[in-house]
């Protein structure tokens, strides 16, 4: 698939990573790997209000299959005047996924294994999307990431930026077939949406069934 360019309108755009990105990137968010590579990247600008209610312009990494409809997914947030307080790359906190969090960073790739085990995280292959993380934590067993947001832990308290059913970040990110961490049974990942890769083979017998139903 070619990493081409997109511009869906003024303030969100779609590109390969530029030089001065990637450069950044090698030994925070990214390093060397059999599992992906920067041109599988694509370098996302969007526009988001901030917490201020101001018009803040953002920058976001996802894989480039995945490009037109994240694009499209943050234009539908900045169209509803949705809050998101800040997205910055992670390379800001030098690939230090806890420190981003903290400061209620809202990011995708991060090239990085789940918590607390050896499994490759989705946002490491630029599948998936933290929103407002302070205000929805990662939460397993007595654990709370980011650990200063405590307070947010309880979900039947009533508090501004609470990602839920009803709130318009899970509906839209929803409506893209994404997925919620909120839903998970095990532990709660309140911030977490994700879209992991099709499977390629059920996708194919899917569509010989429909052919030979049709």
């Amino acid at each position: 698939m070619k990493n081409e360019v997109i511009v869906l309108r003024e303030g969100f755009s779609a590109s390969p990573i530029p030089v001065a990105v990637r450069e950044r990137m090698i030994g925070r968010t990214y390093r060397e790997n059999s599992e992906i590579h920067l041109d599988d990247l694509s370098y996302l600008q969007v526009r988001y209000l901030n917490f201020n209610h101001s018009i803040a312009d953002g920058e976001l990494i996802v894989h480039k299959s995945l490009a037109k409809e994240v694009l499209e997914i943050f234009e539908m947030l900045f169209e509803a005047e949705y809050e998101i307080e800040k997205i910055r790359l992670c390379d800001e906190y030098d690939g230090d996924d806890e420190r981003s969090m903290a400061d209620n960073n809202s990011s995708a790739f991060n090239f990085r294994n789940v918590a607390d085990t050896n499994d490759l995280s989705l946002h490491a292959l630029g599948r998936a999307i933290d929103i407002n993380p302070y205000y929805n934590p990662y939460i397993v067993g007595s654990k709370i990431s980011p650990a200063n947001a405590e307070k947010y832990a309880d979900r039947s308290a009533d508090f501004h930026h609470k990602i839920n059913h009803h709130d318009l970040a899970y509906k839209v990110f929803a409506s893209k077939g994404w997925l919620w961490g909120g839903d998970w049974t095990n532990s709660k990942d309140y911030q977490h949406f994700y879209k992991p890769k099709e499977n390629i083979v059920k996708s194919a017998v899917d569509k010989i069934k429909k052919l030979v139903s049709d």
